[in-house]
């Protein structure tokens, strides 16, 4: 049986079949609610290590239940909603969320996110990682260098910010206010401009033309991916 335990917070009863069904599949443990209240009230409880959420509750907004918990834990929460436009997306990912899948979806997809925030867990719990390696890329936190197939990379100090940041919420989309904040120190629209800026020349010191690491969603923000 996994080890991690995953609190499904959807009222479509066969949606929340559906999820839990492939959850027992595949050996994860798992509780449900169907409410908003009743999840910050599980939530709070049982303390899960996972949260897949709908947004569209029949008590209160999914979005509210993300910024209830974020009051007291950064567990990690994927959000499964009908909601499809962009703004809904960046809305709850501005609020706390760590991912998005829109329905309908692929089980495949849905498991395949989890094994990433389960990735994402395991290295948290090792407080004394001092590398992060991504198939060809390696960051050496201790010395400040990034290799790419054992070559030394020249970034500049953005740069290094940049892929840093993505490097330490792999699998996460980060979106365009929360990378700005965290590497600018400003929220102001005119440094989106930069950041694309930079995020090219990242992109092609990376060798990434294809985006297979560092992913664009567009109108939202980028993620890197776990290769």
């Amino acid at each position: 049986m996994n080890e991690y335990l995953v609190l499904v917070v959807e009222d479509d009863i066969p949606i929340r079949n559906l999820i839990t069904t492939t959850l027992k599949m595949n050996d994860y443990r798992y509780i449900t609610a169907s409410k908003g209240n009743e999840a910050i009230m599980l939530s709070a409880s049982h303390k899960p290590d996972i949260i897949i959420l709908d947004l569209g509750l029949p008590d209160i907004d999914g979005e509210e239940v993300i910024e209830h918990i974020r009051t007291w834990s950064e567990v990690p929460i994927i959000i499964v909603s009908a909601r499809s436009e962009d703004q809904e997306k960046i809305s709850a990912l501005d609020k706390g969320a760590d991912d998005y899948l829109t329905k309908p979806f692929s089980v495949d997809e849905l498991l395949a996110r989890l094994r990433v925030i389960q990735r994402r867990l395991i290295k948290a719990g090792n407080t004394s990682v001092t590398e992060f390696v991504n198939e060809r890329l390696k960051i050496d936190y201790v010395s400040g260098c990034v290799y790419l197939d054992e070559n030394e990379l020249h970034l500049t100090p953005i740069e290094y910010k940049l892929i840093c940041l993505l490097a330490k919420n792999v699998g996460k989309v980060l979106t365009h206010k929360y990378i700005i904040q965290n590497v600018w120190g400003s929220s102001a629209d005119n440094n989106e401009a930069s950041l694309r800026v930079f995020m090219a020349t990242l992109r092609k010191k990376l060798n990434d033309s294809q985006q297979s690491l560092i992913q664009t969603h567009i109108g939202i923000g980028y993620r890197m991916m776990k290769l």
